[in-house]
C-alpha cells in the first residue's frame, strides 16, 4: 500500500507580522529577517521532500515556497488563502481587544464570523476542497509527498477538524516557516475525513515521529489564536 504524506508548512514572516497583526487577505512580501530565518531552518534541519509543491496565492506563501523548493513545481490553489479577517484585517490585538465585535468573534465559536469577513465553517469547508483536488491527483499520479505552503489558521483549522490525535485549535499553532506531515489513507480519509498528524517540520534527523503532549479529546474544539 502507497503511504501519502502531505507537508503542510506556514509561510515565513513579513514585516507586519512581525507586529502580530491580522494580515489576512493582503498581500506583503517576505520580509529579510523572514528569508533569513526560512534559509537558517533549512541548513539546521530538514524540510521533507515534495514531488509537487501547493502554494496559497499570496506572496508571503510563494516566495516561502520558492526558497524551500526551488526544484519544484508550485501551483496556486485559491482554497488555501488566508481566512479573511473583514474589518480586523490590518489590526493588532491591541488594536482590538476593546471592541464588542471582537469579543464576539473571539468568544463565538466555530461559527463566529468577523464583521465583513469569513466565517470558520466557511474556511474550513473551502480548505477541505482543497484538500481533496491535493489526495485525489497524489493517487492518480501516484505521489507519495506534496507540499503545501499556506497559513496559520488553515493549517490549526484543518487539524483541529480531522487530524489525530485529537487537539484544541490554539494547540496546532505552528511557528513561521514549521508546520506539520499528515498522513493519508485512502480508507481513512474516504471513510471519516481523518489523517494522522505524522511528524513536525522542519525534520530534524531523517524524520521525526510526532509525539502528543495532550490527551485525546472528544469532539470538535474551536478556539483562535493570535495572529
Amino acid at each position: 500500500m502507497i503511504t501519502y504524506k502531505i507537508h503542510l508548512i506556514r509561510h515565513g514572516k513579513t514585516p507586519k507580522s512581525e507586529r502580530g497583526v491580522y494580515l489576512g487577505r493582503t498581500d506583503p512580501p517576505l520580509s529579510r529577517e523572514g528569508k533569513e530565518q526560512l534559509i537558517k531552518r533549512a541548513e539546521q534541519a530538514c524540510y521533507p521532500p515534495a514531488q509537487l509543491v501547493y502554494t496559497s496565492p499570496l506572496l508571503r506563501c510563494i516566495q516561502t515556497a520558492e526558497l524551500l523548493y526551488p526544484d519544484r513545481m508550485i501551483l496556486q490553489s485559491e482554497d488555501f488563502i488566508e481566512c479573511d479577517f473583514g474589518e480586523f484585517t490590518g489590526k493588532n490585538i491591541s488594536q482590538l481587544k476593546a471592541l464588542p465585535a471582537y469579543q464576539k468573534w473571539i468568544e463565538g465559536g466555530f461559527e463566529a464570523v468577523p464583521p465583513s469577513g469569513e466565517s470558520g465553517r466557511a474556511l474550513l469547508g473551502r480548505v477541505l476542497n482543497g484538500l481533496q483536488a491535493v489526495f485525489s491527483r497524489m493517487m492518480v499520479e501516484r505521489l507519495t509527498d506534496t507540499a503545501v505552503v499556506t497559513h496559520g489558521g488553515v493549517i490549526m483549522s484543518l487539524l483541529a477538524a480531522c487530524g489525530f490525535p485529537k487537539r484544541r485549535m490554539n494547540q496546532w499553532a505552528t511557528d513561521f516557516g514549521c508546520g506539520f506531515t499528515i498522513l493519508f489513507t485512502p480508507q481513512m480519509w474516504m471513510r471519516d475525513r481523518a489523517f494522522e498528524v505524522y511528524a513536525e517540520i522542519p525534520w530534524h534527523g531523517t524524520d521525526r515521529k510526532f509525539t502528543d503532549d495532550f490527551d485525546i479529546l472528544d469532539g470538535f474544539y474551536y478556539e483562535r489564536n493570535t495572529p
